[in-house]
């Protein structure tokens, strides 16, 4: 039997066990990788987990926060709310006391008790941590309830506001018909001052009993009728558009600093007054044609024609003597006052003074006022020439420092202001009877260096 030969049978158990042990090997490897795989999946599913619930926990945390803070603001809504409300119904107690209304006063008083009541009970749920459990719900009651309160509120100060205007419009229509009332009565007076029953007082006057106080009454008349002729004239000039500052500016002295603007009006008052006083210290009285008895009759023959005029209306003593001096002077005083383009501003043509032209009198409102500051400056210069010695007429230069003993101050203000006032222009001029000096009314101004200044 031959030997088994080495070199034959361990090769082929080499091969055998060498495929045996890499089949056994791979199984190895797979499932250490399999077991590694599973490892891996558990550690991974471990980790979602864990970050999982620390997801969950941080938001039940928010959630919790986010809860907390509407319910705080929910709580806040509801004292807004409230106070909104207290606001509301205390205005509405006070709005029901005048008028007094008993009714209102219960409700509103009820109301304000029961929001004072709710305002507790917030305090006390804030205190004691006990919250709406629904407080998107509750902040949205308390937004709506505190638009009610504010709208309300709103609603009763309209009412309020509403009342105090019908008040002020009743105010308004008393002061109105009070104003009206005034005016009809400053009217009747104005009217009685210069009809010619104003002068009653010297009906039974005699040329002997003559005396100051006589002068000084015709003149405190002739002063009003030139005032009321001048508020006649200035109206004129607003209601044709005229330009009052120019027109002063024209009349009187110009850059005259005035306290108030209506003192512009004593402007042109001055400037009436020097054209219805032009020539008042010569008895013809800017009638030169006019012939004049003696110096030893003058006397009694301006004493007559002051008696005979005093008692009559201008209007009617025009119709009566067309011809008399009175008519004449009338005439020249009107021509020479009102300028042609000024007639033909007022009333669109020169019709007036074309009738006086012609020896007739216009019959208009604004001739008619004329005539009558016309008729008292005539008599004022006829009772002056029936004075013996004779009234004289004076008046006061720009510059000059104000004297009480012969200047009075139309503007009062600024006698009071300036301690060295001076004169601007003489509104009214003054006279002088005997010893006896009655006062020019002056305007009185600011020195000429301060205005300057």
């Amino acid at each position: 039997m031959d030997p088994v030969k080495p070199s034959v049978v361990t090769p082929r158990k080499s091969k055998l066990a060498r495929a045996f042990a890499k089949v056994l090997h791979v199984r190895s490897v797979s499932e250490i990788a399999q077991v590694d795989r599973l490892k891996n999946a558990n550690t991974d599913a471990n980790l979602k987990d864990e970050v999982r619930n620390t997801r969950s926990e941080s938001f039940n945390k928010d959630d919790e926060e986010l809860l907390k803070k509407m319910a705080i603001e929910a709580l806040l809504a509801k004292l807004f709310a409230s106070i909104s409300t207290v606001k509301a119904s205390y205005a509405q107690l006070q709005y029901a006391q005048s008028p007094y209304d008993p009714d209102e006063i219960q409700a509103a008083d009820g109301l304000l008790i029961s929001e004072l009541k709710t305002l507790s009970e917030i305090k006390r749920c804030y205190l004691n941590k006990q919250f709406d459990p629904s407080p998107e719900r509750a902040i949205l009651a308390a937004e709506s309830k505190e638009l009610l309160s504010v709208i309300k509120t709103y609603e009763i100060m309209e009412k309020k506001l509403q009342s105090q205007l019908q008040l002020k419009e009743s105010e308004v229509i008393f002061l109105r018909e009070k104003l009206e009332e005034t005016n009809r009565q400053n009217r009747s007076i104005e009217k009685k001052l210069n009809q010619s029953g104003s002068l009653s007082v010297l009906d039974n006057l005699h040329i002997s009993g003559l005396s100051p106080s006589h002068f000084t009454t015709v003149l405190r008349h002739s002063v009003r009728s030139i005032r009321s002729f001048v508020k006649l004239m200035v109206n004129e000039m607003r209601s044709t558009g005229w330009d009052i500052d120019a027109s002063v500016n024209v009349v009187t002295e110009q850059n005259v600093v005035y306290w108030n603007e209506d003192h512009k009006c004593f402007a042109i008052e001055s400037f009436v007054c020097r054209e219805m006083f032009d020539s008042f210290n010569t008895p013809n009285f800017s009638l030169p044609n006019e012939s004049l008895p003696d110096r030893s009759e003058l006397q009694q023959l301006f004493f007559g024609r002051f008696s005979e005029l005093k008692s009559l209306k201008a209007k009617e003593f025009l119709a009566l003597k067309p011809r008399s001096p009175f008519a004449k002077f009338c005439r020249v005083k009107y021509l020479k006052l009102i300028h042609p383009k000024m007639e033909s501003s007022f009333f669109g043509n020169l019709n007036q003074r074309n009738l006086l032209n012609i020896g007739e009198f216009p019959d208009t409102n604004f001739f008619t006022s004329f005539a009558e500051m016309a008729k008292r400056v005539w008599l004022l210069h006829c009772l002056a020439f029936s004075f013996e010695p004779q009234v004289s007429i004076f008046q006061v230069e720009k510059g000059c420092r104000f004297s009480e003993v012969y200047m009075e101050c139309v503007n009062d203000e600024m006698a009071v202001e300036e301690s060295e006032p001076q004169v601007v222009f003489t509104v009214v001029p003054g006279f002088r009877i005997g010893k006896t000096v009655i006062q020019c009314q002056v305007y009185l101004s600011q020195h000429q260096s301060k205005r300057s200044n």
